[in-house]
């Protein structure tokens, strides 16, 4: 199993998870497509699109569940991406965790964040 990660607004998830699948964020419809990170990227997506957002959570998504709707693109960096065009269908989530805030405003990212 492959995994890649979501940070999403805790409201908007849980809605999410009470339909069963997950259209993205305002930016992920803006862009067409929903923006995923891997395990040694998503902190640095915290820091740059998060940062000091409390109620937030981190799903931990089978890439291999997503099929060729899943693209690898290039963004940060020249880095390669993981972007969704379609919907995230709730079957695919492996695990959902909170991600909360430190006394310095930096996210703390949970133990089963493979790196």
């Amino acid at each position: 199993m492959s995994l890649i990660y979501k940070i999403s607004p805790a409201p908007a998830w849980r809605e999410a998870e009470s339909l069963g699948r997950f259209t993205g964020a305002p930016v992920d419809v803006a862009d067409g497509f929903i923006h995923f990170s891997t395990a040694a990227q998503v902190r640095e997506t915290a820091k740059k699109h998060f940062h000091g957002q409390a109620d937030l959570l981190l799903a931990a998504i089978d890439a291999d569940r997503l099929g060729p709707a899943l693209k690898w693109e290039p963004s940060r960096g020249g880095q390669l991406f993981p972007h969704l065009y379609g919907a995230l269908e709730m079957s695919a989530v492996v695990w959902v965790r909170e991600l909360p805030l430190d006394a310095g405003g930096e996210h703390v990212f949970p133990e089963e964040l493979e790196c």
